[in-house]
């Protein structure tokens, strides 16, 4: 049987023309061919609950299509020459296989609303791979935390030395960073747990389409109940999976520019075994943090993929429009790269080395001041009174600082309250079951 596409008439498109238009879509659909087969097995059930499949019918596409879904699992599915996306090859192997039962298939159904399924069962399986993730580098914040959290090191405003501060405070402030980018996580997964299957071309159908059996068979909280509405979920989901993502990379990016300055020989606060730094061709004293480097500039790049969704999708018409097409080509390494970028951040987490003793440099003896002005205050003087006795010290060279800290509010360097904040990470990660 020759292969055709689904809109297939009685011509073909001009070869130049489908290269253009069909682009590389045809290996982005590879990640989606699971997805396509979960989301055809909702619908033939629901087909034959109302009619449209007989129990014979269903018996034998959902025999076939659970062997489909096992050539995808086991690497083997290919997208054939001539066939133009994922929908096209599955539906040609069912009528190959099954002759008019699998021309069946794609009744009171669109290539619309299946991409959309698709996309959103991809998407959701995509957030909560990344949530892993996310936990996984939280707990190793977390763990270094607790770890050096007597360690101190200097605060800086301005990038100015300003107050004492300590390794536990600075990971367990990415550790509780990374929670505010799971809530954004958890929004874009809500956005992406709605069905859309039944919506088609995007105005719905004239089948009596059992839309809540699907959003049961599919495991969906709720349905995009309005079709139209369904199809203009198109690109809102991506952009809101692009937002969770990029607010995810400003984390690990703003971690990353932390790690490459306190490498610096003019900080040396922490290091790394020479075997995850690089050298120079020249310079043999060289050892560069070029994995941070990198980490910083795709935390960088991946914070404007919303931007790049927002100028595709920004002055589109109501409906199905062709230009959603390359979204994929925008989310899919999107969404592959963070992941990269968070296993990375936590296996290098595993070997970083903190200077204990870097408070003790001379060069830090002005942290202190506000230290002793709080001492001065906490013994019956002034705030404003101690605030200028100290400043004249500092003035006149005779500040000799007190290198003692005593903090106990919550959140303080006495006080880090990471289990609190890993109370707040285990409730945020819950919501996504």
């Amino acid at each position: 049987m020759k292969p055709s596409k689904l809109w297939s008439k009685d011509f073909e498109p001009d070869k130049m023309i489908e290269r253009f238009t069909v682009g590389n879509d045809r290996e982005l659909d590879l990640r989606l061919a699971r997805y396509d087969v979960q989301g055809s097995l909702a619908h033939i059930k629901m087909l034959e609950s109302i009619g449209l499949l007989t129990a014979d019918e269903l018996e034998k596409l959902t025999v076939e299509l659970r062997r489909i879904a096992e050539v995808i699992e086991n690497g083997d599915f290919r997208i054939e020459e001539g066939i133009e996306d994922v929908h096209s090859q599955v539906e040609f192997m069912l009528t190959d296989r099954l002759g008019d039962i699998g021309k069946k298939i794609h009744s009171g159904r669109s290539r619309n609303d299946q991409v959309l399924v698709d996309l959103k069962l991809f998407m959701r399986d995509e957030l909560k791979t990344i949530a892993a993730s996310v936990n996984n580098t939280f707990e190793s914040f977390q763990r270094l935390s607790e770890q050096y959290k007597d360690v101190l090191m200097p605060g800086y405003t301005h990038l100015q030395v300003a107050m004492p501060s300590s390794f536990g405070l600075w990971f367990g402030a990415y550790a509780e960073s990374l929670v505010d980018d799971m809530e954004m996580l958890v929004a874009a997964y809500n956005i992406a747990n709605q069905n859309p299957l039944g919506s088609a071309a995007g105005y719905g159908s004239s089948f009596p389409l059992d839309r809540e059996m699907t959003t049961r068979e599919l495991h969906f909280a709720t349905m995009h109940y309005n079709v139209v509405a369904a199809q203009m979920s198109r690109g809102k989901t991506e952009r809101a999976v692009a937002m969770a993502i990029g607010s995810i990379a400003s984390t690990l990016g703003h971690f990353a520019m932390d790690v490459c300055m306190f490498m610096c020989q003019n900080f040396g606060f922490i290091s790394f075994p020479d075997e995850y730094t690089t050298g120079s061709s020249i310079m043999p004293h060289k050892k560069n943090p070029d994995v941070f480097e990198i980490m910083r500039g795709k935390c960088n790049r991946l914070q404007s993929v919303v931007n790049e969704i927002n100028l595709l999708t920004a002055n589109l018409p109501l409906g199905y429009n062709r230009d959603l097409q390359l979204l994929k080509d925008i989310v899919f390494p999107a969404t592959t790269e963070i992941k990269d970028c968070l296993d990375m951040c936590t296996f290098m987490l595993e070997h970083i080395r903190v200077n204990r003793d870097i408070i003790d440099d001379p060069r830090y003896d002005y942290l202190f001041t506000v230290e002793d002005v709080n001492r001065l205050a906490l013994s019956g003087v002034p705030f404003r009174e101690a605030y200028k006795t100290v400043g004249m010290q500092v003035q006149h060279g005779e500040y000799k600082p007190n290198r003692s800290v005593h903090h106990t509010h919550p959140g303080s360097i006495g006080n880090l309250c990471n289990d609190k904040i890993r109370l707040k990470m285990q409730k945020v990660m819950e919501r996504l079951n």
